[in-house]
């Protein structure tokens, strides 16, 4: 890649950036519902909580973190993606000399930037509302946050390059609330019907949020097919988004 290049992709990934805090919907989902969450279900005795747990920002801070992670990488660049296409930005933007696969890598950069700054913020809150990170495995959390960004930006991508702006944006936000009420991002799978209980394991969110648990709460077993599933999630979505994407 040319000097130029390099510099194109840095400036359109800092518009990219701008761009989704710029809006407000995007913060809201991004950053103001997760700390909410986080702040208000850890101080009020309203959740159930799995057994062995004394504290509850020790269960809800790795699912409030799936469900930022969720938030950037899916809903997101799914409503962003859709309206771009729409009003016929995608189509203007991959007519440039910066090129479509330069655009693809600047909004992939671009979310993982906004994710950092979710681990930051809600990790300094868990911190502050009494959660210690001694024995938290980092490299499984990172690994399982990579698979998911893939998967849900995959899921992202296919809703908000096949769909029409207002398609879209009613889809992405009907998905983020079904994930979260039966993601075990929040509630957890334990107190959901069996049947429904079985079918929320196979989501990407649920793998996640699973990982995260491991990871963040010493203690917790893992099922290795908490992996499996959001592997296969992070295969399947991305070549489906790629092979209906329209940049039109």
């Amino acid at each position: 890649m040319t000097a130029v290049k390099r510099r194109a992709l840095a400036a359109q990934t800092r518009t990219e950036v701008l761009l989704t805090l710029r809006r407000g919907e995007s913060v809201l989902l991004t950053l103001g519902i997760p700390v909410l969450l986080l702040v208000f279900l850890s101080l009020a005795d309203v959740l159930p909580l799995p057994d062995g747990v004394d504290d509850p920002v020790d269960y809800l801070f790795p699912g409030i973190l799936a469900l930022a992670v969720l938030s950037a990488a899916l809903v997101g660049p799914a409503i962003a993606t859709g309206f771009e296409r729409e009003y016929g930005v995608l189509k203007r933007l991959g007519a440039t000399p910066l090129g479509r696969p330069a655009i693809v890598v600047a909004k992939i950069v671009a979310v993982v930037a906004i994710e950092l700054v979710q681990v930051v913020v809600l990790t300094g809150i868990a911190l502050a509302l009494g959660w210690r990170p001694d024995g938290a495995e980092v490299g499984v959390a990172l690994g399982g946050i990579l698979l998911a960004t893939v998967a849900f930006a995959g899921a992202g991508l296919l809703l908000g390059g096949t769909l029409p702006g207002l398609t879209t944006l009613a889809a992405a936000n009907g998905l983020y609330v079904v994930l979260l009420l039966v993601g075990g991002m929040v509630f957890p799978l334990d107190e959901l019907p069996s049947g429904l209980r079985a079918v929320a394991r196979l989501l990407p969110s649920a793998a996640l949020a699973e990982i995260l648990q491991h990871a963040l709460r010493p203690g917790v077993d893992l099922a290795g097919r908490a992996w499996v599933v959001l592997l296969v999630w992070a295969v399947a979505l991305p070549p489906l988004a790629a092979r209906w994407f329209r940049w039109r």
